[in-house]
């Protein structure tokens, strides 16, 4: 597995995907895509923390939510894929990609890179969020949900294309602990995204269900451990 490069990785502890990036990155007053942004809830992270934010989602469904939301200060939606971002170029002075570079398909994660670095200011920031494999919550996902594949091809991308684009880079790892109160919960998570095509049936195993129960508290719910990874470009 490639889960980290080989450069120096800085171990931030327990952190959010947005504590994480406050940590390394001034966000008040920048202008910044997040892409693949789903139902934007780091969208409007982002935008409390001060920056000027587009997410960006590629899926119909979920673009069309984004636009009929509330308006949120700050926030701004539009429905594109990451390698043809609806921005001009070098007109941002951040883009992140939150959990979302895996998603781009494969042959397109090299363009989604260049297309990022075509938006971005002199000077400017490509923030990249991926989850490891290492971990309890990945077990339990991957019987019905595995993304081995994707999350390699992905860091194999970063290696490749954006340590080419970028003067400097540098990592950062972090761990979230993902909790649900019972097995039902877990299973209406991973099966009311409208992103991907994981079903009831496909859940809902023996062995799923073994594993889940696996990590039950002595509180009494359910808690997973999950590495965060983060490359910062510049």
């Amino acid at each position: 597995m490639t889960d980290a490069a080989p450069e120096t990785v800085t171990d931030l502890g327990e952190s959010s995907d947005v504590g994480a990036v406050r940590g390394v990155l001034a966000l008040d007053g920048l202008r910044v895509a997040d892409v693949g942004c789903g139902p934007g809830l780091i969208s409007r992270e982002l935008a409390r923390a001060g920056a000027q934010v587009l997410g960006i989602e590629p899926d119909p469904i979920q673009a069309e939510k984004n636009r009929a939301a509330e308006p949120f200060p700050g926030l701004s939606f539009a429905e594109a894929r990451a390698e043809c971002l609806p921005v001009e170029p070098g007109s941002l002075d951040a883009v992140f990609f939150f959990r979302s570079l895996h998603h781009v398909p494969v042959p397109a994660m090299d363009a989604a890179l260049a297309e990022a670095a075509r938006v971005l200011k002199p000077g400017g920031t490509l923030c990249v969020v991926e989850p490891g494999m290492e971990g309890t919550h990945f077990p339990v996902m991957r019987p019905f949900h595995d993304e081995t594949v994707v999350r390699n091809a992905a860091q194999a991308a970063l290696a490749r294309t954006a340590a080419k684009l970028f003067a400097s880079a540098r990592h950062y790892r972090w761990v979230q602990y993902v909790r649900y109160p019972d097995f039902a919960a877990m299973v209406s998570r991973v099966t009311g995204q409208t992103f991907n095509s994981i079903t009831r049936d496909r859940v809902e195993t023996a062995e799923v269900r073994a594993l889940f129960e696996a990590g039950q508290t002595a509180a009494g719910d359910y808690a997973f451990d999950q590495p965060m990874l983060m490359a910062v470009y510049r």
